[in-house]
């Protein structure tokens, strides 16, 4: 079973995380470096994600159209403090 451990996106919706995910991909002529985000929306029964955490996702059954992901551990983001 496959595991991912990134920051959340957005916790705006009902019971649902996004989760974005960023991988570097190397041009194959010119040999430069970019980036690409891939979403990942996981279930989050309790709606206790919020927007920065660090959370672990594993793949699942279907669960809608997009939800293939559910929240598994959640790690709260450090806040900076203001000086």
């Amino acid at each position: 079973m496959r595991t991912k451990k990134w920051e959340v996106t957005s916790a705006k919706m009902d019971k649902t995380a996004v989760i974005s995910v960023h991988t570097y991909k190397s041009d194959p002529k010119y040999k430069k470096k970019y980036r690409v985000t891939k979403k990942f929306y996981a279930h989050d029964e309790k709606n206790e994600c919020k927007e920065g955490d660090i959370v672990t996702i594993k793949e699942t059954k279907p669960l809608s159209k997009l939800k293939r992901w559910e929240v598994v551990a959640e790690k709260k983001a450090k806040v900076a403090s203001k000086k």
